[in-house]
């Protein structure tokens, strides 16, 4: 029996419907557009791999190229969405390029060694990649499931088995990476009780080695920094270890040959970054005083390995006095804000001014705390107050990268002799 009217006009719009559709198919695939379909979703931490990102990896960009940035720690984790776009638009504003950040085990781990909470860290990547700010990630503090059998409650405790930070590392780098992050920094001042009860340089070594091992599997254009050594003198009563000496011990164990860059945290005051003093200021310390940083690094054969200031600042509150850079005394213990206005001002330029330095960033964007905490004074290195009003600090910040875009030169190049 014949075909109907109505249903012959239906099999031949099908037809032609299916005709246009392969034809715009071939026209796709011969001329691709860039902007033609979404990106690719991060792949799930239990991804066996992920490709390496097609263009070379920011952090090892221009070595002549100072890298700026601001360190957060673990404070953008917590924020709402309107504080958390504050906080990385200063970033942006101060014109920053660059973001550290605490990807905490703890916190994308909490429970166990199969469950990952990447939520709070995927709206960080997200929001600073729509910014095109680079994200340093510092990858540390253990959970509790995963620490030493008798370390406590310090979330400084070492994993019993390094491998299982590794693990956490390469599920990180394969989440990430596609995201644009290639950038690690392997704990926090590993030469305080950040690592505890104790520094350890053997255990932070195995620690690090493994971790490097891991990124690098996930991604090759991975660029990895040892944990931002602090600026102290070794005090066995405190546990601290002076970061040359830390240094020195954990590059006798291979950790220089593991990493791309070591990571040093040299906070001057109560003196500018550039003050020249009797015995050498914390800045002074990577390259010209006795036992140098980079003088260690060359002793090991890594002379040329580049420092990144990963964090640097200074506190506008405290237990005791402030100064304002002219009259320092015993109990100064922080800063006026006019003079972390300078010595935000004098950051930049007197890293730039070392060839050895390939990074700065300031600690912090923003106060952690209220005038009722002023006896701890750790809460209050931000360009801002805790109610979010600036300090002088922050324009000053912004006017001296300024200052170093418009009017940078070629560096010197580091000789790496010390």
């Amino acid at each position: 029996m014949g075909m109907q009217p109505n249903k012959r006009q239906r099999l031949v719009a099908a037809v032609v419907a299916f005709v246009v559709s392969l034809l715009a198919t071939i026209l796709a695939s011969a001329f691709p557009s860039a902007s033609s379909s979404p990106p690719e979703p991060a792949p799930s931490p239990s991804a066996s791999g992920s490709a390496p990102s097609p263009t070379a990896t920011a952090a090892a960009a221009d070595p002549n190229e100072l890298r700026i940035g601001i360190a957060y720690g673990d404070s953008l984790t917590w924020k709402s969405d309107p504080d958390l776009a504050v906080g990385l638009d200063d970033a942006v504003h101060s014109g920053a390029k660059w973001v550290r950040v605490d990807l905490s085990w703890k916190n994308i781990q909490p429970d166990n060694a199969t469950h990952y909470q990447w939520q709070r860290f995927d709206r960080i990547v997200k929001a600073a990649q729509a910014r095109n700010l680079e994200v340093l990630a510092t990858l540390a503090y253990t959970p509790t499931w995963a620490r030493k059998s008798g370390c406590g409650k310090d979330d400084g405790c070492p994993p019993a088995k390094p491998e299982a930070f590794a693990a956490f590392a390469k599920a990180a780098s394969q989440r990430y990476t596609p995201m644009g992050v290639h950038t690690w920094e392997i704990w926090n001042e590993p030469n305080l009780p950040f690592w505890a009860p104790k520094p350890d340089p053997a255990g932070y070594t195995d620690l690090l080695v493994a971790t490097s091992k891991a990124l690098h599997a996930a991604d090759p254009k991975a660029f990895v920094l040892m944990g931002g050594l602090a600026a102290v003198g070794t005090d066995p009563s405190s546990g601290y270890v002076a970061q040359a000496e830390f240094l020195d011990a954990v590059c006798k164990l291979g950790a220089n040959k593991a990493v791309d860059a070591i990571s040093y945290h040299p906070y001057t005051y109560p003196y500018l970054p550039s003050a020249k003093t009797d015995f050498g200021t914390a800045m002074e310390q990577i390259s010209t005083t006795k036992d140098n940083l980079v003088g260690v690094l060359s002793s090991n054969g890594t002379p040329n390995l580049p420092v990144w200031l990963t964090e640097t600042g200074a506190p506008t509150q405290g237990p005791g006095s402030a100064t304002d850079g002219k009259a320092i005394g015993p109990d100064t213990t922080h800063v006026t804000e006019a003079f972390q206005a300078q010595i935000a001002a004098d950051t930049v330029p007197a890293a730039a001014a070392n060839p050895h330095v390939g990074a700065v960033f300031w600690f912090a964007d923003e106060d952690s705390g209220t005038d009722k905490d002023r006896q701890h004074r750790s809460l209050f290195y931000g360009l801002r107050h805790y109610d979010g009003t600036p300090k002088p600090a922050l324009q000053a910040w912004q006017e001296s990268i300024s200052s170093y875009l418009k009017n940078r030169r070629p560096r010197a190049t580091a000789t790496g002799t010390g």
